[in-house]
């Protein structure tokens, strides 16, 4: 925010710029979405962000759940956030340990029904349930005990039922996967700018086939590239 403070200042950076200062704030991709992002809100919006949600949505990289959320807590405007804590609040109001693996079309429509309808309750409404969620009612180890609405929790009242779609969920893994892989390359990447492919494989710690398949990803996704024997961002 501080490089960068308006979407004309990010469109103008160049890629790598952008990559390096993302860091491990999450998946690499999402970095430069976010530029492409700015370029499309500098070309089509004369560098404002749109306030609506059809127009967000146009936007690379916006899905709803990013939509909803930048109408409430950017612009206080009514719309309903449904990220992981506020599910599983309304969920166990509702009765269940857990909301379903993948969000549906009935869910956001009951959630709907407790949003106030006025922007300024609607945006506040949604930044408390989530911090309530972040805070009191957490996936493991709820405390339940201090909970203001134990009364009126459903989930409380019937005895905490276990989760009835744990069959569904997989954790994921992370050590040996394509993503680690692909982590370790970035950083050091991030760390040296330009590395040959013999000092980025020593230096990744990879074996060479996983070394490979991680390469050639990062490549056909745009996040590195590769010049002459040289790789950079």
């Amino acid at each position: 925010m501080e490089r960068w403070p308006t979407p004309d200042s990010l469109a103008q950076a160049s890629p790598a710029e952008v990559l390096i200062a993302w860091d491990r704030l999450g998946y690499p991709r999402r970095a430069l979405r976010l530029q492409e992002c700015a370029k499309a809100v500098v070309a089509k919006y004369h560098g404002e962000l749109p306030r609506t949600r059809e127009e967000l949505l146009t936007l690379p990289g916006v899905g709803e759940y990013t939509a909803d959320a930048v109408l409430a807590f950017a612009f206080h405007l009514h719309s309903v956030v449904l990220d992981t804590n506020i599910r599983r609040v309304l969920a166990r109001w509702n009765g269940q340990a857990l909301p379903a693996v993948h969000q549906t079309k009935a869910e956001r429509s009951h959630a709907a029904k407790f949003v106030p309808k006025v922007p300024d309750r609607a945006w506040l409404w949604n930044a408390s349930i989530m911090e309530f969620g972040a805070l009191i009612c957490t996936a493991r180890d709820p405390k339940c005990e201090q909970c203001p609405v134990q009364q009126s929790c459903t989930w409380f009242q019937t005895g905490k039922p276990k989760d009835s779609f744990a069959h569904m969920r997989k954790t994921q893994k992370f050590i040996g996967t394509q993503r680690e892989a692909r982590g370790k390359i970035m950083a050091q990447l991030r760390l040296h700018q330009s590395l040959t492919e013999l000092e980025l494989l020593e230096l990744s710690t990879l074996s060479k086939e996983r070394f490979t398949a991680a390469v050639d990803s990062l490549c056909q996704d745009g996040l590195i590239r590769k010049n002459n024997d040289r790789y950079s961002l």
